[in-house]
């Protein structure tokens, strides 16, 4: 078995130096592995420093810089190993990290995107166990660990991202119409939609400088709009737990002026287990996903602002036979 680190670059030097010495002193020895660094157009000095760096690293140049998507495509199509492990540069590998991951692909064969704890370098915290959608189909972080090893999720963040090189070539890579943001998701719902599972391995543990990246959140909008327009129906059903949360948190802050009791009831037997998700509350996560595409319209398009209520109404209430299928 031969792994392949790919590392996308653009600046933030000192990061990358010292994420590169917490990878080399992570990889086990008897590990065949190459480290790919490719570099987007910095300007800080990376790539004179890039010069000096021996086997087993490779080093690939962008002429301008292309964003974090087609910088990890560059960085693939030069990899020759069994499985691709995307890195970004302001990581610090902890001890140990290694191993969880390259277990899961051993126990699931059909394992597509595999991700990791990442700790929020300056305060500790846990700042990602999984990808799940908010309540607006946005992709947010889960937080929660658990005690299993390993869990099956919808997606994880391409900030450390595990993957088949045959499942790489078979999905196309990422989407370059991302611009720095949801590549991954978007990577790992294609995953889905093949056959492949996503997965976070729970006692693989490193450390993030979030968003060190210059410019990182620039086009977060423009991405998340792209991301909800290809896949609204395989998200749609993702909304509805959220939902239901928000839903019984409005009843109970009030109770006498809370327009649907009835929703508040289904959204507590769904949370509960006790019922699959009924017509009625489909319908309530179609219009919030409705509210989100028309603030889009009037964000990127310049369509007519319109209120929430209003737009949410056109979609909810409805009869059963009317609500949209998940």
């Amino acid at each position: 078995m031969k792994v392949s680190f790919i590392i996308p670059l653009y600046n933030c030097l000192p990061l990358t130096q010292a994420m590169l010495t917490s990878l080399r002193a992570t990889v086990p020895a008897d590990l065949a592995h190459e480290i790919i660094l490719v570099d987007d157009g910095s300007t800080d000095g990376t790539r004179d420093w890039l010069t000096g760096l021996g086997s087993p690293c490779r080093v690939v140049l962008n002429e301008q810089n292309l964003g974090f998507a087609a910088t990890c495509n560059r960085g693939a199509a030069a990899a020759t190993g069994e499985f691709l492990f995307f890195l970004n540069n302001d990581l610090e590998l902890l001890p140990g990290w290694l191993a969880p991951i390259l277990d899961v692909f051993s126990r699931f064969p059909r394992a597509g995107a595999v991700g990791n704890v990442q700790l929020d370098f300056a305060s500790g915290a846990v700042d990602h166990t999984g990808i799940f959608f908010n309540t607006k189909g946005k992709p947010a972080h889960a937080t929660h660990r658990g005690v299993a090893a390993v869990r099956e999720v919808v997606a994880v963040t391409g900030a450390c991202l595990a993957v088949p090189a045959n499942v790489w070539r078979e999905l196309g890579g990422f989407d370059e119409g991302y611009v720095n943001g949801c590549e991954d998701v978007d990577f790992c719902l294609r995953a889905l939609a093949a056959g492949h599972t996503n997965h976070v391995a729970l006692h693989s543990v490193v450390r993030h400088h979030i968003s060190a990246s210059a410019g990182r959140k620039l086009r977060d909008e423009q991405n998340t709009s792209r991301l909800l327009r290809r896949w609204h129906t395989s998200i749609l059903p993702h909304l509805v737990r959220p939902g239901c949360r928000e839903w019984l948190a409005a009843a109970w802050e009030d109770p006498r002026d809370y327009a649907d009791p009835a929703l508040a009831r289904d959204a507590f037997l769904h949370l509960c287990h006790l019922a699959p998700a009924s017509a009625r509350l489909r319908a309530a996560a179609a219009a919030l996903l409705e509210v989100e595409f028309a603030r889009w319209r009037h964000l990127l398009e310049g369509a007519p602002a319109r209120p929430a209520r209003e737009i949410a109404w056109q979609l909810y209430p409805v009869r059963p036979e009317n609500a949209p299928a998940l």
